[in-house]
């Protein structure tokens, strides 16, 4: 498997070289592999600190947002870019476990299954505060009765999926979010494998639970219209003579 992975991150100065490193220390020999950081408008030493690693690290690849766009947007410039078959995501704060990357490679390789086009984390022990770890179990028990997505922690950054699927879902901002909808939507199946989930060892959140709580009522409503509304063709091509 081939592998490219995108980190989107804003104002993670302190957070992209241990991250960096991790990735390297968990892909390196095992897959052929890339690494896309997508700073999205950051404000601090962010770009400064990856201009200076690309040195030290030859499989890594920035691209650079002149204003903050988002996460949707920075993950999806990282996969337009991306040259590598699979995607595997990971947040920039360091909670998402890089360790984990191969699990869900594994996984998918031992389904063996072409309609597996996604496998999501699944961070089953939540190091957050407790109000954030009710807040994110409260925002998936409504997802989840009005989407039927049937993926447990869609709002875990870790993922794994197929960068030529990805691309044919409709893009809106916020849609990292709904992912494993969209992918069930247009066809393809979506399993969630349990992953590590650590404390966020530098800066801050850049997300207010009620910020995130409105986005994601709007967001939701506009998934199920989305759903309703998308059709999936039976394209077959016609055989010359």
């Amino acid at each position: 498997m081939e592998i490219s992975v995108v980190v989107p991150v804003h104002n993670e100065a302190d957070n992209v070289g241990p991250l960096i490193e991790e990735i390297q220390q968990a892909l390196e020999g095992r897959f052929a592999f890339e690494m896309i950081f997508v700073d999205d408008g950051s404000t601090d030493d962010t770009a400064s600190r990856l201009r200076a690693l690309m040195a030290r690290y030859p499989g890594l690849r920035v691209l650079n947002h002149q204003r903050g766009c988002g996460q949707s947007r920075a993950v999806h410039s990282g996969v337009v870019a991306a040259r590598y078959a699979w995607i595997a995501t990971l947040d920039g704060d360091g909670q998402n476990d890089p360790a984990d990357i191969p699990q869900l490679a594994a996984a998918q390789q031992a389904a063996d299954d072409e309609q597996l086009w996604m496998l999501a984390g699944f961070r089953h022990r939540r190091n957050d505060t407790g109000w954030r770890r009710f807040s994110s179990k409260f925002a998936n028990a409504v997802r989840q009765a009005i989407l039927h997505d049937e993926t447990p922690d869609t709002g875990c950054g870790l993922k794994l999926f197929r960068r030529d699927r990805f691309m044919v879902l409709p893009y809106f901002d916020h849609m990292h979010r709904f992912l494993p909808a969209l992918i069930r939507m247009a066809g393809g199946r979506v399993i969630s494998v349990k992953v590590n989930h650590r404390s966020r060892s530098h800066g801050t959140s850049k997300y207010g639970t009620l910020d995130r709580l409105a986005a994601g009522i709007v967001d939701l409503l506009g998934v199920v219209w989305l759903k309703r509304r998308y059709s999936r063709p039976i394209v077959s091509e016609v055989a010359r003579g």
